[in-house]
């Protein structure tokens, strides 16, 4: 397994520095290095490796979550709040719902299966999306109008929505008993209980940090490793009570934030450092998931329905900003700040398969679904990251007034 994650690190460096050269985000890079070594190409992974892959993501996404906290001031997320909520839930839906209507014509799914697609398809990658913001943060691009603070506080809650979403389908579809207004309930449910935890999680590690007055590399790892355990809490709870662990991780960032400002600093410091390990194991083994045989089974079909699910979604986003004072550009930028797939569709995009298999149905829908969420990851994460540049790097402006930027980046 060292010899793996040796492996991952100085060809993952390579490829960023390469892409990066060619005016193309690192990320993409880092994702064809993952598809290369994966088991479906060169099979140059440990099997160690690929057996506690799932932890690694996970802690690695922690990472970019509490660093997206660290970055959500309370007066950017007061000018963003319910634009936020708005592209967290409408432009999901736009896209779900084009691809149950045509699933059933382009890939002779029914229109369940087509819906439970549509639900893996609707979320967009925190993998992709949450770093690009945090870098036009700490570059003050575009913080003004906070649309990056829009876009990660949106697409983490964009999370929550699909995959809720996901269970209600799929539960519905393998004829478990199941109540849909509990479970539509459970989307505010989970995101309120998320909050609350992590904002008690923060305040006490605020007394905490001013009582004893640990190392800042010590409160990074304390940060990280309850973090880890919230994520833990989730998956014991489910079945009990909805509670999203990713929004508690959030929370706890930005309860810091408020409370102690130059902590927050150091520790998202620390953050940035571990980040730059983290997003070599978070975008190369997101990369080992991916089946380019299964992604070319989707062939033309899937590639138009998953075309046809954007541009619904793009126009979505549109219709949510339409009365923001926005700039064109501005407005493009959140659209394609819609695109990026990677993180959800690997993690869930077989499921409906395993279930299919376990119920003794035929599995051919589940090789479709799994074969079109790859091909997902295929198109949109390299496509979307790189829009997301260019237009990022064309429509936010820098500011320079230090009142208007989130409190963590004022002079001292």
């Amino acid at each position: 397994m060292a010899i793996t994650i040796a492996e991952f690190i100085l060809l993952g460096l390579l490829a960023d520095w390469i892409f990066k050269k060619c005016k193309i985000p690192g990320l993409v890079g880092m994702l064809l290095i993952g598809v290369l070594l994966g088991p479906f190409v060169l099979n140059m992974v440990s099997p160690s490796t690929l057996a506690i892959s799932s932890d690694l993501r996970l802690i690695a996404l922690i990472v970019i979550l509490l660093s997206a906290g660290l970055e959500l001031s309370k007066k950017a997320l007061k000018r963003v709040g319910m634009s936020a909520v708005l592209l967290a839930s409408i432009p999901p839906i736009f896209e779900g719902l084009a691809v149950t209507a045509c699933g059933p014509y382009l890939l002779g799914l029914t229109y369940m299966e087509s819906a439970i697609l549509g639900s893996i398809l609707s979320a967009v990658s925190l993998a992709v999306v949450v770093p690009m913001m945090i870098h036009f943060i700490s570059e003050k691009k575009g913080t003004k109008k906070g649309l990056p603070t829009m876009n990660l506080a949106a697409s983490s809650l964009n999370t929550v929505f699909s995959i809720v979403a996901y269970s209600i389908l799929i539960g519905m579809y393998a004829g478990a008993k199941i109540s849909m207004t509990k479970k539509l309930l459970g989307i505010p449910i989970s995101i309120t209980l998320g909050v609350a935890v992590g904002l008690g999680i923060g305040v006490l590690l605020c007394y905490i940090f001013k009582k004893f007055n640990p190392r800042a590399t010590k409160r990074a790892m304390m940060v990280i490793g309850i973090s880890i355990l919230l994520t833990h809490i989730e998956y014991i709870t489910e079945n009990i009570v909805p509670f999203s662990g990713l929004i508690a991780v959030m929370t706890i960032g930005f309860i810091i934030l408020e409370k102690q400002e130059h902590i927050a600093h150091e520790i998202s410091l620390k953050m940035r450092k571990i980040w730059i390990f983290a997003q070599i194991l978070l975008y190369v083994l997101v990369g080992t998931q991916v089946d380019i045989s299964v992604a070319f089974k989707a062939g033309l079909m899937g590639t138009l329905l998953i075309v046809i699910g954007l541009i619904a979604r793009c126009a979505a986003t549109y219709i949510c900003i339409l009365k923001n004072d926005l700039t064109m550009n501005e407005r493009h930028f959140l659209a394609v700040s819609q695109i990026p797939k990677a993180t959800v569709q690997a993690a869930i995009g077989g499921a409906p398969l395993l279930i299919m298999q376990a119920k003794g149905m035929d599995t051919t829908p589940g090789n479709i679904i799994l074969a079109v969420a790859v091909l997902s990851i295929l198109i949109t994460a390299p496509t979307g990251a790189w829009l997301i540049a260019i237009i990022g790097e064309k429509a936010l402006k820098i500011e320079t007034s230090d009142t208007d930027q989130p409190s963590l980046y004022r002079k001292r």
